[in-house]
């Protein structure tokens, strides 16, 4: 989930790039995992997928007359255009599109794995590059359109490279997120060269038409999605906010925020994207909102200190301090599941939760139980916010689990604390991942699976 409370994603964005609270990146989540946030979550990959395999389709049917290779070669140029204009379109977060995926965390899982397919095909289409020098009639303006996809080609493989290896394979190093995010704010206009390789390099004239036509819609709908990011979206998607009161618990900063003008509207669990340039916290990041709606449109975040960003915060901001927030993201959403429920929360991780209790109200009717695990009692967060919420509603409970005190969690005792069959709850989880798989496994080997298991990943990047 996204950092926790804040969805510390500014670790997700910064030093760690773990949103407070969230997941790993190095590995894609189990497909199967995948369909449990949303019945939408598999219809976003099957949609992006298509439009690159019918691109490769028609590229390899249309010049299949001109030998296997020229045909192969264009299929996987054709392929990589496509791939990298979706690229481009995901990372301009259109909100129609994020529930197709099941949340904007892995709408950017899918994100990153078009950009390293893309980066594929063009290996691929580099080495087999088709020649159609003695069919086609050559032109100042085609050679300008082959040199400029020469040099397209391999800005972006560096680039794309950059963005994979952001942590070296098999070593404790990571390029930092600001020379990353610099890097990666170039694509678009590399991608833009493509589309101009794409329309004026020399082909054969008696072809079909109908290729160049999917091929030139995707390339300007990604030239024109880096725009709207780059230029447009800063403006139109950001709302003025004013840090009102800063608290400091251990290694975590709450931060509470009243909005200047237009208040934004979010529902418990999403996140939003913050940033404090009039302190020179320029670069956004990811938090979990850590507070349910508000009639004044007050919100919270809790962030932990995870890295030099995060860790800067009490020093650098002060009450009254101007601060922007982009958003709401997210689908982790608890009125989703059954009547039967078990909130984990690991860490940061118990931001979501934090907006989940603050919602319930005296009418509500599931059975919630939540277990929140911290390593010293001086870490836990929000004890009165889950205190309130106990009290306002007998079928809600909750138990903090200091781990340097009662020992780690264990899928046994999470089976003796939880006030009903876990097999016929739901599971939400927030925190670590190495607490979720251990819990999981554990809770298998004693075949008390749960109904269905439901998380944000923690990371974006």
């Amino acid at each position: 989930m996204i950092a926790a409370s804040g969805i510390t994603r500014d670790a997700t964005m910064t030093d760690a790039a773990r949103r407070d609270g969230i997941v790993p990146v190095p590995s894609l989540p189990p497909l199967s995992r995948l369909s449990l946030n949303s019945p939408l979550a598999l219809t976003g990959p099957v949609l992006v997928a298509l439009p690159c395999l019918l691109a490769a389709l028609l590229g390899f049917n249309t010049y299949a007359t001109y030998g296997a290779d020229a045909a192969l070669g264009i299929a996987v140029g054709a392929a990589a255009v496509v791939a990298m204009a979706q690229t481009l379109i995901l990372a301009a977060r259109p909100p129609l599109v994020e529930p197709l995926f099941g949340g904007l965390d892995r709408m950017y899982r899918v994100h990153k794995w078009l950009g390293i397919s893309a980066m594929v095909l063009m290996i691929l289409h580099q080495q087999i590059e088709p020649d159609f020098e003695r069919l086609v009639r050559e032109t100042s303006l085609g050679e300008l359109g082959e040199e400029a996809g020469e040099l397209a080609f391999n800005a972006l493989l560096a680039l794309v490279a950059v963005s994979w290896f952001r942590r070296l394979p098999f070593t404790p190093l990571e390029i930092p997120y600001q020379i990353w995010r610099f890097s990666h704010r170039f694509m678009g206009a590399l991608f833009a060269i493509v589309v101009f390789h794409q329309f004026f390099v020399d082909l054969p004239t008696e072809v079909d038409p109908s290729l160049s036509v999917l091929l030139n819609t995707f390339g300007i709908a990604g030239v024109i999605a880096w725009i709207f990011t780059e230029l447009v979206a800063p403006y139109l998607r950001r709302r003025e906010f004013t840090v009102t009161e800063i608290s400091q618990t251990k290694d975590t900063t709450t931060l509470t925020l009243r909005p200047e003008g237009r208040a934004m509207r979010w529902r418990p669990g999403q996140f939003a994207f913050f940033r404090a340039p009039e302190a020179g916290l320029s670069e956004p990041h990811p938090f979990t909102i850590a507070s349910a709606p508000r009639p004044d449109g007050t919100l919270t975040f809790c962030i932990r200190g995870l890295g030099g960003w995060t860790r800067s915060l009490p020093a650098i901001l002060r009450t009254g301090t101007r601060v922007q927030v982009e958003g709401p993201y997210g689908w982790f959403n608890f009125r989703k599941g059954g009547a039967r429920q078990i909130w984990l929360a690991g860490g940061i991780g118990i931001t979501p939760f934090l907006a989940w209790a603050e919602s319930l109200t005296e009418a509500e009717s599931r059975d919630i139980h939540l277990i929140y695990c911290v390593p010293t009692q001086e870490e836990a967060i929000g004890v009165e916010t889950l205190r309130a919420a106990a009290a306002r509603n007998p079928r809600f409970s909750f138990e903090v689990v200091v781990t340097t005190r009662d020992g780690r969690l264990t899928a046994e005792r999470l089976i003796g604390a939880v006030p009903f069959a876990i097999r016929q709850a739901d599971l939400w989880f927030c925190g670590p991942t190495g607490l979720k798989d251990g819990i999981l496994k554990g809770l298998k080997a004693q075949g008390q699976t749960p109904r269905r298991v439901r998380f944000e990943q923690f990371e974006f990047t």
